[in-house]
């Protein structure tokens, strides 16, 4: 039987094609040039093919390096992840954890599972990444999270039902939708200013807007939040968001004809589900006790 191929043949092959070149590939490896191309010239030599073609200066994958690109990433992610397994196994838990979470998650039920989490991990560093819409799918592509709340499952991962938000539309008392003296029509709000959040990916997606005709878009949704009480314009928050907002009546749901609530499902997705790390999976039961723990209480105010 012939020996393996060696796990770094196939991340030069990887480089040179996401780094653009060899010199490229070479830089981000961290190795010469010439080790580069001496990895892609065995590879070839061991499987009996060409993988690139020369175009001017460029690598160009060949039909059969296009194959071959995509099992390879598949194959060096599962190597990737299985060494960050075992590491994690020697020390006990992961020294760094990294979470993405949609700002439709509240953020005072993150505090919360935060804090029960380090009660019996507080050796594990905490790194909370903030997103809004693709920048989830995004953060999971680049490899910068290790697990996430999201809106939505990427293609090619796997995810379980976390927590159903129901969105509501508000704005301030004092705000002139309050005033109309009966129900809001969708042209009505269309006359007035919508306050968004901007997607924090590279998609630029603008979800729920309604095509007014005045539109003011925040990075972060606590900045969305604060201009809604300033009377500065309407929007639908997660009704969790602003649950201290409604109380204290700084923000007032409004009357509106139809459309007053939206819902969606929140996913907790693992990026490594076959090797989650200790901490990973602690984390990940601390978020889904909390969030039952919340719908069953909800269910009996109701």
């Amino acid at each position: 039987m012939k020996d393996i191929i060696p796990i770094a043949w196939w991340q030069a092959l990887l480089a040179v094609i996401d780094q653009g070149g060899y010199a490229q590939a070479a830089e981000f490896l961290g190795k010469s040039q010439s080790a580069v191309s001496y990895s892609i010239q065995r590879l070839e030599d061991r499987l009996g093919l060409r993988i690139f073609r020369t175009e001017g200066r460029r690598a160009v994958p060949t039909p059969a390096g296009q194959v071959l690109l995509q099992r390879a990433r598949l194959l060096v992610d599962h190597a990737q992840n299985l060494e960050s397994a075992a590491r994690e196994l020697a020390v006990g838990r992961e020294s760094l954890l990294r979470l993405a979470v949609d700002a439709l998650f509240p953020d005072w039920l993150l505090l919360q599972a935060l804090a029960a989490f380090s009660a019996s991990c507080s050796s594990t560093r905490i790194e909370v990444l903030e997103t809004v819409l693709s920048g989830t799918d995004e953060a999971l592509a680049r490899h910068e999270a290790d697990l996430v709340i999201t809106p939505r499952i990427p293609q090619g991962f796997s995810g379980e039902p976390l927590l159903q938000v129901r969105f509501v539309a508000v704005a301030a008392p004092s705000h002139p939708l309050h005033a109309l003296g009966r129900p809001a029509e969708w042209t009505d709000l269309r006359q007035h200013r919508q306050l968004v959040v901007r997607d924090s990916g590279k998609r630029r997606q603008d979800a729920g807007w309604l095509n007014a005709e005045q539109r003011w878009t925040f990075s972060h949704v606590t900045g969305s939040i604060r201009a809604a009480c300033a009377g500065l314009g309407f929007a639908w928050y997660p009704e969790l968001r602003i649950r201290d907002e409604l109380a204290d009546g700084r923000l007032r749901p409004l009357p509106l004809a139809e459309g007053r609530y939206r819902y969606a499902t929140l996913y907790r997705v693992l990026a490594r589900p076959e090797f989650p790390g200790p901490a990973c999976k602690e984390l990940a039961d601390v978020l889904e006790r909390l969030t039952r723990e919340l719908a069953g209480s909800a269910a009996i105010q109701a």
